[in-house]
């Protein structure tokens, strides 16, 4: 029997749920808990404990699920901890391809640098320096948070007829944001048609993917509305680019977004390294938590 960590700001969340449910049909157990559950202790050794526990002596790998809101000294807290945590059991998925992919700004630039398609963006902390490129600015823009989720905080400006209105209302975006000590993020949006893929990725395997389609205005998320329609037959295409994006960024179990664009091109968006899946779930007759679950023990016996 494999004793399986489910790391996770909810123990009561659907996909923990799910995830226990499968560990047990399997014949194993899962422990979940969250990061207020550990105790760091160091001396003149260092051990982790969860609920007094040693960490080694209660699970054999653990799983990274959503970490939660937290500041930015618990951030970093967190991400040491995992880090840590690596020297005593498995940890999927790695510290490191966690922190790429919450950094949209890394994730981007590291798929351009591995000749991965993905959209225009411009990034700084200047708005000034949005004017010395604003020939190159596409006219339909979203603008987005460098670390976030589930489309929060994500939002769209077009130009249609009227340019100077279109420039006059990004520049009082772009000044408020920098008031705030916001990083600009500015994105070209590549598609009109309000949908994109999202691919759900263990191992080198694409179990499973989806269509998400906007239902109001432009934003495909599951969690804001959006509606999944099967995608039975994954074209080769879609499956390699996902499958060689996991690798850039080095997860194993991952949720890719990948749009095409009006062009024609397939764009990655972004790479979720802790992704939900119940939307998924609801379009495929595979069992993604016992698939994900089955790959966690093949990891700990590795």
């Amino acid at each position: 029997m494999t004793n399986i960590g489910i790391l996770t700001r909810n123990p009561h969340g659907w996909a923990t749920q799910q995830l226990t449910k499968a560990a047990e049909d399997l014949g194993h157990r899962a422990i979940a808990f969250r990061f207020r559950d550990i105790v760091t202790e160091i001396r003149d050794q260092v051990n982790i404990l969860v609920r007094g526990s040693r960490l080694e002596n209660l699970v054999n790998i653990v799983l990274v699920r959503p970490i939660g809101k937290c500041s930015l000294e618990q951030a970093i807290y967190r991400m040491d901890l995992l880090h840590l945590m690596k020297k005593y059991v498995p940890v999927i998925n790695d510290p490191t391809s966690i922190e790429i992919a919450i950094d949209k700004f890394r994730t981007l630039y590291l798929l351009a640098l591995n000749g991965v398609k993905v959209p225009l963006t411009f990034v700084t902390e200047n708005e000034h320096r949005i004017y010395d490129v604003r020939d190159r600015l596409p006219r339909s823009l979203i603008i987005k948070p460098l670390f976030g989720s589930r489309g929060h905080g994500v939002f769209s400006i077009r130009a249609r007829e009227n340019l100077e209105y279109f420039e006059d209302l990004l520049w009082r975006i772009m000044f408020y944001l920098t008031d705030m000590r916001a990083v600009l993020y500015i994105q070209e949006q590549v598609s009109e048609k309000g949908e994109d893929y999202r691919l759900f990725i263990i191992g080198d395997r694409v179990i499973a993917g989806m269509v998400r389609i906007a239902q109001r205005g432009w934003k495909t998320n599951i969690s804001l509305g959006g509606k999944p329609r099967p995608l039975k037959k994954i074209p080769t295409e879609l499956e390699e680019l996902a499958l060689r994006t996991c690798k850039i960024i080095g997860c194993e179990i991952a949720g890719v977004d990948i749009v095409r664009g009006d062009d024609d091109v397939l764009y990655v968006l972004e790479v979720n390294s802790q992704p939900g899946w119940r939307g998924l779930q609801e379009c495929t007759r595979i069992n993604i938590a016992r698939e994900i679950i089955r790959y966690l023990v093949e990891k700990a016996k590795r």
